[in-house]
């Protein structure tokens, strides 16, 4: 197994720890684990393409250890009432939407590129933005009032946004026979 590959399965590792720590309230380790995740997914994708060790298990492992971690500490946050309800359902929708269409397009035996769209990175680097800064502030106490909401709202609009277009490209590579339709 590649350094890469360690690195994205030690981070995959890392979501029952984190989740651990938000529901037992240790804001400070909660957030520190998450900003190291933040820094091993730079540095895991930073080493495979730097040192040309890309790999099949790579290209699935990456993402899934991402939308592990998100969408755990998106739950976890909601349901202690550190986000709101809505915007948690919103993200694990989309989730749910794009992890459906490619189960649904292989059981169908079309194509489907895993390529991310860049709405969808632009809505992954939100979403981490609000984590971080929920993180933040609930161990330190620091930030500007109109942050978090301001965020909230970003990560709303490139959540429909990059959920609309992912299911406008699937419809359009599924009526095609070419399928195809890039995975954000």
């Amino acid at each position: 197994m590649s350094i890469p590959n360690i690195i994205s399965l030690a981070r995959l590792l890392s979501v029952p720890l984190t989740i651990w720590l938000i529901l037992q309230g240790a804001w400070i380790w909660a957030f520190g684990l998450f900003m190291a995740a933040g820094i091993s997914d730079a540095v895991d994708g930073f080493i495979a393409k730097r040192y040309n060790m890309r790999s099949e298990l790579g290209r699935f492992l990456d993402p899934l250890a991402d939308k592990a971690l998100l969408v755990s500490i998106y739950v976890t946050l909601g349901t202690k009432g550190m986000l709101p309800q809505w915007l948690v359902i919103m993200v694990v929708s989309r989730d749910v939407l794009i992890v459906g269409g490619a189960l649904l397009a292989f059981a169908m035996d079309r194509g489907m590129a895993i390529q991310p769209l860049q709405i969808s990175k632009a809505n992954t680097v939100a979403q981490i933005t609000l984590a971080a800064v929920v993180l933040g502030e609930l161990s330190f106490a620091m930030l500007p009032g109109f942050l978090i909401p301001a965020l909230i709202s970003i990560v709303a609009i490139t959540t429909l946004m990059s959920g609309g277009h992912y299911l406008f490209n699937w419809a359009r590579g599924q009526n095609s026979n070419h399928g195809g339709a890039p995975l954000p």
